[in-house]
């Protein structure tokens, strides 16, 4: 920002974040509050923000309600490994469109990223009949092989090794070191922040995904945190404050999660950036 900028003018946009922050917190918030009130209060108008009395014991109601147990432990597993399997891939893939030399090799980058334009509900159907001929229906490879790759995280470790002098690869040649030791030893280490930021996003998504489990899961064994919430849903009933209870606990490790690495993210995102 110019140390120019008049006095009203950064009090404006500082007002500006101020109220988008606080626009971004209210839902946030309103799970929250809502996790901690009795069921009497809950839709009452108008909407209260302080219950009455806190009802910690809707968390423990709620973790009851359905097998959370089980459900966070498929989603520990599947989101462990989806991100495990995505960072070895992207690493691999990028390091090749980045600095190795091979026939048509611009050409198939660019039809990999065409591929981000296709919409994933479009998808759905024929990834479903494969995966179900592969007999992998409610069992963890159908949670987890589909997902161990991203165009979107090769497109941005590209960029980010498009960032490293390639006069580091020449002196690394010179000494005797092959592709592999240099892509383990010099790349990988450089690449922090940016494969923070892969990790981090590829958890995030896995951990709160919902309509891919949801469909290939038939069973409680296998159903993922996300998809258990359907347990507070009946044809007669809904019971918010045990469904919100159950959703802080399933979005409380991200946030904190988040919040522990989000410099990382933004210099990983940035720096990727910087040379196409």
């Amino acid at each position: 920002m110019s140390t120019t900028t008049k006095p009203w003018a950064l009090a404006l946009i500082y007002a500006l974040l101020i109220a988008g922050s606080i626009l971004m917190l209210l839902p946030f918030l309103w799970m929250i509050s809502t996790s901690l009130k009795h069921s009497s209060e809950v839709i009452v108008l108008p909407p209260k923000w302080i219950p009455s009395r806190l009802q910690w014991q809707n968390y423990v109601t709620a973790w009851q309600a359905a097998p959370f147990g089980r459900y966070m432990i498929n989603s520990v597993v599947v989101t462990f490994l989806c991100t495990v399997g995505e960072l070895v891939t992207t690493i691999l893939a990028s390091f090749a469109f980045a600095k190795l030399r091979f026939y048509g090799r611009d050409a198939l980058f660019a039809i990999l990223l065409a591929t981000m334009m296709v919409p994933q509900e479009m998808l759905l159907i024929p990834n479903y009949i494969t995966l179900t001929e592969l007999g992998w229906l409610d069992r963890y490879e159908a949670l987890i092989i589909p997902w161990i790759a991203s165009v979107f995280a090769i497109f941005l470790l590209r960029q980010y090794f498009l960032g490293i002098p390639q006069q580091l690869y020449y002196a690394c040649r010179i000494d005797g070191c092959r592709d592999w030791g240099f892509l383990w030893r010099i790349m990988v280490p450089l690449s922090k922040p940016a494969l923070v930021t892969i990790a981090l996003l590829k958890a995030i998504g896995s951990w709160n995904a919902f309509l891919w489990p949801l469909i290939m899961t038939n069973s409680e064994e296998m159903r993922t945190m996300p998809v258990g919430l359907t347990a507070f849903f009946s044809e007669t009933d809904l019971n918010y404050e045990l469904l919100m209870a159950a959703s802080m606990m399933i979005v409380a490790p991200m946030l904190l999660l988040y919040a522990a690495l989000q410099r990382s993210i933004v210099e990983g995102i940035s720096r990727g950036g910087l040379k196409g």
